[in-house]
C-alpha cells in the first residue's frame, strides 16, 4: 500500500499547498503572495535527484515549489514527506543533499520542511552536521512529526491542512488490536467522526472534495465490506452533494498534470488507472460500475 500513500500525499500537497504554507508558518500570508499561485518544479527536482525505482529504497515524497513573495521575489520551498513506517538514519543527510544540489545547479536557497508520518512518537533530528579537524557544517531544516500533534488543537483549527494531519494520525489507531474486525470498527467510527468534522468547517467546496478523498483512501479497512458501510454513511451525511466522484477526481488530476481530457474518457480508462494505483477491485467496481470480471481483465 506504500505506493498509494505516495500518490495521496503528492496529490493533497498540491491541492492544499497554500493551506500547508499557512499551517507550518503563521506568517505565510504576510510573506507570500498566495494569489499568484504556485509552480510545482517536478522536472527540476528530478534533475538533481533522480527517482529511485528500487522497492526497498527509502520512501520519501518530495515537492519542490516556486512561490512568490509580497515584494515580487521568487522563492523555492522544498517539502519532504517521509512515508515509510521506519525512520531512515540517513534522512537528515538526504535533506542536506537536496539543498546543496539545488543551490549548486539553480543558485536558489530553499526553505525545507520534513513531515514524518510514522506512528513512532520519538523526535527526529532537525539538522545534518559534519565536523572534522576544524572544518564543520550544520544544515538545519523544519521538522513536523504527525504522531506528536494534539488532536484537540487540530480539530479546533480552521486550516484545511489540519484535517490532513488528523487523517494521517487517525490511520495509526487500533494497530495494537489483534482482531482486524475490532480495528475496522474503530477506524470506521473515527473516519465518520472526521467526515462530520470536515463538514462543519467553513472550507470551500473544492477543498472539501479533495480532503474527503484523502480521508476516504488514506484510512483503509481490512474488510472491504466496511468501505460500503462508510460510503453509505457518507451519502447520508452529505446528501450526495459534497464529495467528488472518483471519475471527476481522476479527470481533474489528469487536467492538472497537463494531459488532454480525452485521454481518460471512459469507465475502463478510469478503472485501469485506479487498478494501477493499487485500489481494491471491490472499490473500483463500486465507483465505476464495471463488473469484477471486467476489471480483472484490464
Amino acid at each position: 500500500m506504500r505506493r498509494k500513500d505516495d500518490i495521496l500525499w503528492k496529490g493533497i500537497l498540491e491541492d492544499v499547498f497554500d493551506d500547508f504554507l499557512r499551517f507550518v508558518n503563521p506568517e505565510a500570508s504576510a510573506i507570500f503572495d498566495l494569489d499568484k499561485g504556485f509552480e510545482f518544479l517536478d522536472k527540476e527536482l528530478e534533475q538533481v535527484f533522480p527517482p529511485e525505482n528500487d522497492e526497498y529504497s527509502p520512501r520519501v515524497i518530495d515537492k519542490l515549489v516556486k512561490v512568490f513573495t509580497k515584494n515580487g521575489k521568487e522563492e523555492w520551498v522544498l517539502v519532504h514527506v517521509e512515508v515509510q513506517s521506519q525512520y531512515q538514519k540517513d534522512f537528515a543527510q538526504r535533506m542536506y543533499t537536496y539543498f546543496y544540489r539545488i543551490l549548486d545547479k539553480y543558485q536558489k536557497p530553499i526553505v525545507a520542511y520534513a513531515i514524518f508520518t510514522e506512528a513512532n512518537t520519538k523526535e527526529r533530528p532537525d539538522y545534518f552536521a559534519i565536523d572534522f579537524m576544524g572544518t564543520s557544517l550544520r544544515y538545519t531544516f523544519n521538522p513536523y512529526k504527525i504522531a506528536n500533534q494534539n488532536d484537540e488543537t487540530l480539530k479546533a483549527s480552521n486550516n484545511p491542512f489540519a484535517l490532513v494531519v488528523l487523517t494521517a494520525k487517525t490511520a495509526f489507531a487500533g494497530k495494537n488490536l489483534k482482531s482486524s474486525t475490532e480495528r475496522d470498527e474503530l477506524l470506521l467510527n473515527l473516519k465518520l467522526n472526521l467526515t462530520r468534522l470536515l463538514l462543519t468547517k467553513k472550507i470551500v467546496k473544492e477543498k472539501i472534495r479533495v480532503l474527503m478523498n484523502f480521508l476516504r483512501f488514506y484510512i483503509r479497512f481490512e474488510n472491504q465490506d466496511i468501505n460500503t458501510k462508510f460510503e453509505q454513511q457518507v451519502e447520508i451525511l452529505t446528501e450526495r452533494s459534497t464529495t467528488m466522484g472518483i471519475e471527476e477526481l481522476l479527470l481533474d488530476r489528469a487536467e492538472k498534470k497537463g494531459e488532454k481530457k480525452g485521454e481518460i474518457n471512459s469507465r475502463k480508462d478510469i478503472a485501469r488507472e485506479m487498478k494501477k494505483d493499487g485500489f481494491p477491485v471491490a472499490q473500483i467496481e463500486k465507483l465505476t460500475k464495471l463488473s469484477a470480471e471486467e476489471i480483472e481483465k484490464l
